[in-house]
């Protein structure tokens, strides 16, 4: 494929250069520990884990439709959570909530070549941030993991008053931005959320699949490793 002249690029934070699946069980490490969750019947902190992706998921599909408020899927995901292990505190699971909002952000785990490749994008492109993450969890991530200078503009979901894979924060990033469509590349890690919602909004996209899930994407690039981007880009 011809290489195509880019301007801007649209990065995705969570799975696509933060490291979300490690920084998050680092953070339950801790509150495991902390909150004495063995000695209130929580035996396996695998099982604990399992139990609690299913519930965020599912609430996080909810909150992505606007089905629930943010505050509600903080606390709802814990509840249910320790619900299923025979735990029902309602002030536990508000504890372990603002317990998890305030330590996730402060890990610092990257996708590998995440700094090399960004060092190397930001002398040839403008860089921004797209994220369905909360505003003030997105805008700790970046500045705890050393990345908020590499980005022009950081775009949240709160603050667009949308989500991926809408039309309007694609839109709203790119008149913030300055940037026109066709000159607009937009690199994640989801296929629906990122790649789907950018080819609506006439950008160009790279699907990041880290574990090879989508060989048949939609995306205009498929990548398996960051360091990929520097024979695209």
């Amino acid at each position: 494929m011809k290489k195509k002249s880019y301007r801007h690029i649209f990065f995705d934070l969570d799975k696509t250069l933060w490291d979300f699946d490690t920084n998050s069980i680092e953070t339950f490490r801790e509150i495991f520990i902390k909150y004495n969750l063995p000695g209130k019947g929580v035996d396996s902190f695998d099982e604990f884990l399992d139990v609690y992706n299913r519930h965020n998921h599912l609430l996080w599909e909810f909150y992505r439709k606007g089905e629930i408020v943010k505050e509600v899927l903080n606390i709802r995901r814990f509840a249910l959570t320790l619900h299923e292990f025979g735990i029902n505190d309602a002030l536990l699971s508000s504890m372990i909530a603002e317990d998890y909002v305030n330590l996730s952000p402060t890990k610092t785990n990257l996708f590998p070549h995440t700094i090399a490749i960004l060092e190397y994008l930001r002398k040839k492109y403008i860089l921004h941030i797209i994220t369905n993450g909360f505003e003030e969890v997105q805008y700790r991530k970046l500045n705890h993991s050393g990345l908020t200078m590499y980005f022009n503009e950081i775009i949240t979901s709160e603050d667009a008053g949308s989500k991926k894979p809408e039309l309007h924060i694609f839109n709203y990033a790119l008149k913030r931005s300055g940037a026109l469509p066709e000159e607009s590349l937009m690199i994640g890690d989801d296929e629906e959320v990122d790649i789907l919602g950018a080819i609506e909004a006439g950008m160009d996209q790279i699907l990041v699949d880290y574990n090879g899930e989508f060989p048949d994407s939609k995306a205009t690039y498929r990548i398996e490793s960051l360091d990929e981007l520097y024979g695209i880009l």
